[in-house]
């Protein structure tokens, strides 16, 4: 296709039109990026602060014995939230607030079931399990302990996850990213190092500080996409696509004066 003479008329030519909206896509996209960086090194964060406790070996796997649990719970409240903003943006960009607003709330009922769900399923089962990731009595009986503490923030998280992904498909990438940021950088990792070392609750204090995180972040959202006016939304998206299209309009005619 690039070498044979037979597809020469489907090439397209390199010329600076390929950058056109660039700019425009990394306006969306960095913040996008930083809203998932922010969420996921918050974990990773606290992992890290997870060795400096006593007993690190048992602390830090607890840790990421949680973490690997809410992980696995995430990826559902992901593709929630990814279909959400997908079919949330589409709605917007065809003129019909309506169907967006109806589609966050199809997507929020799904989530209210799914949340309950696993926070309900990981409750029942906190007895066993400790034993899927090991045999001995002490990681057993910590992950007991812990189990309340992670289905309550499997809520919150899939409550955000979900919320997050209509913030995106609205054009909120900006915003989201600062809700991440305070979220847990300002208010949930500093609770959860002050009640580890502090107070010495270790890892049930670390845990307990990423659930204010979440909470917040969920709260955060949730705020936002009350907030939200359907009709201003669809109109700005509207006008931007309008926008777009003039622009690229004018640069094909321009060319082809020229050719």
């Amino acid at each position: 296709m690039i070498c044979s003479p037979t597809c020469e008329s489907t090439r397209a030519p390199i010329s600076s039109d390929l950058f056109q909206g660039i700019g425009e896509f990394l306006r969306f996209a960095i913040p996008s990026a930083m809203m998932m960086c922010f969420q996921w090194w918050s974990s990773q964060l606290l992992t890290f602060l997870s060795g400096f406790l006593p007993n690190p070996e048992l602390e830090t796997s607890m840790f990421s014995l949680c973490l690997a649990t809410i992980s696995a719970i995430y990826s559902i409240s992901e593709g929630l939230g990814a279909a959400g903003s997908t079919r949330v943006s589409n709605e917007l960009g065809a003129s019909n607030p309506r169907a967006a607003r109806l589609a966050c709330r199809a997507v929020m009922i799904l989530t209210v079931f799914e949340a309950v769900t696993s926070s309900s399923v990981i409750f029942a089962s906190r007895r066993a399990l400790g034993h899927i990731f090991s045999n001995e009595k002490e990681v057993v009986d910590y992950a007991a302990e812990m189990a309340p503490l992670v289905s309550i923030s499997v809520i919150f998280r899939s409550f955000s996850a979900v919320l997050s992904g209509i913030a995106r498909g609205c054009g909120l990438q900006k915003l989201g990213a600062f809700v991440n940021l305070g979220s847990y950088y300002c208010f949930g990792i500093p609770i959860a190092a002050i009640l580890a070392f502090r107070f010495h609750l270790r890892g049930k204090g670390l845990w307990i500080g990423f659930v204010a995180g979440s909470f917040l972040q969920a709260f955060l959202f949730s705020l936002i996409t009350l907030c939200i006016n359907w009709d201003k939304k669809a109109r700005l998206v509207r006008e931007r696509i309008f926008s777009e299209r003039t622009q690229r309009d004018i640069g094909l005619t321009e060319q082809s004066n020229l050719n």
